[in-house]
């Protein structure tokens, strides 16, 4: 149980630091484009403690939910500004410069997940974006390989709970006993080439019983391993919904999928694969946000006392409990996972062209920009700024509704909380 408290504590810290970044990227931006900077507090309520360097104070706040820095002029209608301040207000700024301002807590994000993943990818190790859900599927990935220390010559009507070698028709396993290990790349059997995992397992089948060279990669580097196929019966691949004729073949001794649910890379190969991980999240986040509406009604369900989906969305303190529960039960793999997922949704969500998000504030300088542009066009006076006070209805139906779905999942999360592991 001390795990997962201090599981909790650490991704709830992660997550604080993650927002805390993300304020400094909308200061230290504003900084350099000249705008001033009056205010950066980590957290939000009574100050703790604050200090003033320059024209900026800087401080702690009790409640550590947050964070935020107050930018001079964020709108002509902000009433705050000093006479002496005016020319820098952040409204007076070129279109990019604010662009660059108030998309910089987003990119923070990006950054941070990009980092992460990449750290992650050549120590614990990626998950698998193509893992396959059918044999068909299975057949066309990669041939990366999970292996087992035990396998079966002769599978018995009713196996033991567990593969032991000597027992019950089981043998170490030959794969595992030359030296392949989790993740590696079969990339030839013999003198044939392997493209495919289909590749792998064609050539396994039609090679003979005895030592045969497999060829693999391995944290970029290529190796060579000589494994003693043994021979057992398996179905034929043909036959995999039939309990009906079986036929001999060289056991090797991968595990059941054949595939891992995680590759680990070296520092150079974890580039491609982070990149390619980052935008596996971002296209699911863009679902994720689609299906929105329809969760709704299943966290409604949930605290009634019905089963929580798990694909039902989850707040920051169901993210907390999950990354304990991953730091209790011994998978870093998901709370890193967990961290950077949320960095991209975080990130995204902040760019969604509605008040009060940042993104909501690049669409309207856009607007504006677009509309001089086009009344330019037509010899017509430019109409200004856009008035944010017009805008205030739809800005606190945003407010509104945002804080209505915050609390539903933050209840859930409490009352009846994603369980990722069996009690």
């Amino acid at each position: 149980m001390l795990l997962f408290w201090l599981g909790v504590a650490a991704f709830a810290a992660t997550i604080l630091i993650s927002v805390s970044l993300h304020e400094a990227g909308h200061m230290i931006t504003a900084k350099r484009s000249g705008m001033k900077v009056t205010r950066y507090f980590v957290g939000f309520g009574p100050t703790i403690f604050s200090f003033r360097r320059g024209e900026t104070e800087y401080g702690l706040k009790a409640i550590p939910l947050g964070g935020f820095c107050k930018i001079v002029g964020m709108t002509p209608q902000d009433d705050d500004v000093a006479p002496e301040d005016q020319p820098r207000a952040m409204w007076r700024f070129p279109v990019w410069k604010r662009t660059i301002v108030m998309s910089a807590g987003s990119i923070t994000h990006f950054l941070l997940a990009l980092a992460a993943a990449w750290v992650v990818a050549f120590t614990l190790g990626l998950p698998n974006t193509n893992y396959p859900t059918t044999n068909a599927d299975q057949a066309k990935q990669k041939a990366y390989v999970t292996v087992s220390d035990c396998t079966w010559i002769t599978i018995p009507a009713t196996a033991p709970a567990k593969c032991v070698p000597g027992q019950g028709g089981a043998i170490a396993g030959p794969a595992y006993a030359a030296g392949i290990r989790d993740g590696d790349l079969i990339t030839k059997v013999g003198a044939t080439p392997i493209g495919t995992y289909g590749d792998l397992t064609t050539a396994i089948r039609s090679a003979p019983a005895g030592k045969v060279a497999f060829e693999f990669v391995r944290d970029g580097v290529t190796k060579t391993v000589q494994v003693d196929l043994a021979t057992a019966e398996r179905k034929p691949l043909s036959d995999d919904n039939g309990p009906t004729t079986k036929v001999s073949v060289a056991a090797i001794g991968w595990n059941d999928t054949g595939v891992p649910g995680n590759i680990k890379y070296n520092a150079a190969s974890a580039v491609p694969a982070t990149l390619n991980y980052s935008w596996f999240i971002v296209e699911n986040t863009f679902k994720s946000l689609g299906k929105i509406p329809q969760k709704v009604p299943a966290l409604f369900h949930s605290l009634s006392g019905g089963a929580r989906d798990p694909d039902t969305p989850i707040s920051v303190v169901g993210a907390s409990r999950i990354g304990g529960e991953a730091i209790q039960h011994g998978v870093p793999q998901l709370f890193f996972n967990l961290f950077i997922t949320l960095n991209i949704f975080i990130g995204i969500f902040n760019l969604l062209p509605l008040l009060p998000l940042d993104g909501g504030h690049i669409a309207i300088a856009w607007f504006e920009r677009a509309r001089s542009w086009l009344y330019a066009r037509l010899r017509k006076p430019d109409p200004g700024r856009v008035d944010y006070y017009k805008l205030m209805p739809i800005t606190y139906a945003v407010i509104l509704i945002g804080g209505a779905f915050t609390l539903l999942t933050v209840t859930a999360d409490i009352v009846n909380p994603i369980q990722i592991f069996s009690r």
